[in-house]
């Protein structure tokens, strides 16, 4: 069985970029509503003991969705944080490489979220094929991991990320969301990309869903 993670911080802690009462409805109702999914589609099935990246790469329908959102949504808590942080120097130079500065990788990521239409996530991800960084859409459930991207930052899109605190105003949450990047945690995930490859996904949902 899945459990709901752990928040890494307090869900009153993000001051203008996230409500407590977004965090109930976001966190406490829409991720535990996927994990008690999950739970209840897998029993009798292949996946039943399948540990949360087998799922997520293996499965297809209702079984990937709900998987697939567990592990996005997961992702998303580590990707934010009440104050941002440094990038790694590694990171910092590899995004001047590939954008041609932080300034340029900013406004490409930002307009991508904003441009994204309807439901959906905006990734940065790190394409081992071509040693680069890449910004991804996708929409609904789905998740660069199945094209053999591996994740290293997004911002949630879907209307229930932002709606009770910003309206309709996407442009304002994203503004707000990359004030409060983890930029700690996205280097150690561009670092651990490049040493595990995919690996580093297996890595990380194991870590957080750890099979008794």
């Amino acid at each position: 069985m899945f459990e709901l993670r752990k928040l890494p911080y307090t869900k009153e802690s993000m001051g203008d970029f996230l409500s407590p009462i977004t965090f109930d409805f976001h966190y406490g109702k829409h991720h535990q509503t996927y994990i008690n999914n999950l739970n209840n589609m897998i029993g009798n099935t292949e996946f039943e003991k399948s540990d949360l990246f087998d799922i997520v790469t293996r499965s297809n329908g209702g079984i990937f969705n709900n998987a697939a959102q567990v592990y996005n949504h997961d992702f998303y808590w580590d990707c934010i944080a009440p104050t941002s942080s440094e990038l790694s120097s590694e990171l910092k130079d590899t995004l001047c490489n590939d954008f041609g500065s932080l300034e340029s990788f900013k406004e490409a990521y930002l307009k991508s979220a904003t441009g994204l239409f309807g439901s959906g996530w905006c990734w940065l991800a790190y394409n081992t094929s071509i040693q680069k960084l890449e910004i991804i859409q996708t929409t609904n459930a789905n998740t660069p991991i199945t094209e053999g991207k591996i994740p290293i930052l997004v911002v949630d899109v879907w209307e229930h990320a932002y709606y009770i605190d910003h309206k309709n105003a996407r442009a304002v949450y994203l503004e707000k969301f990359y004030e409060h990047i983890n930029w700690k945690f996205v280097s150690e995930a561009f670092e651990w990309a490049k040493k595990e490859g995919m690996n580093s996904v297996r890595f990380y949902m194991n870590d957080i869903h750890k099979k008794a």
